[in-house]
């Protein structure tokens, strides 16, 4: 297993062992999904990554699934982005309505009578809900999220 050269072998298990640590460390964030609140995109008990580097180059957009940070490095919530610096949002029925206009959401399956009152993003704000709306309002933690606080997109 080890073969003619025992030393290159280790040196090369070395540093592919470094570089998964890296890729697990600051990259492709590992985390296990728990709860409900982002059915049917994801269930609870799934293993996902969080690319870490997806923000770079660009600020998230509409419709991104991200990871935020509640504690720490480990404690994250999944949740996507909805309303984007600068908007003003409200729900009303269950229907998000961004300036105004009812915005298009494919990904929700089935809805709740919800309502949230309108509410304006500061510039470095965004709105972040589950996808689940069949879930009564009160088990949901949504709403607005500095961007600081968003870790990365969830990428598998």
């Amino acid at each position: 297993m080890i073969g003619q050269q025992p030393v290159r072998t280790l040196l090369r298990a070395a540093l592919l062992g470094a570089c998964v640590w890296i890729l697990a460390s600051y990259i492709w964030l590992p985390v296990w999904v728990s709860g409900e609140s982002m059915l049917p995109a994801y269930r609870s008990g799934q293993f996902r990554f969080v690319d870490a580097w997806a923000f770079a180059r660009h600020p998230p957009r509409r419709g991104d699934v991200v990871a935020i940070r509640l504690a720490g490095k480990k404690v994250m919530y999944l949740k996507r982005v909805i309303g984007l610096p600068g908007e003003r949002l409200a729900i009303r029925d269950g229907v998000v309505l961004l300036d105004g206009v009812p915005l298009a959401e494919p990904y929700v399956m089935f809805r709740e009578a919800w309502s949230y009152p309108e509410t304006k993003l500061e510039m470095n704000q965004y709105f972040v809900i589950g996808d689940n709306r069949a879930m009564p309002r009160e088990n949901h933690v949504m709403g607005k999220v500095q961007r600081e606080r968003i870790v990365g997109r969830i990428a598998w």
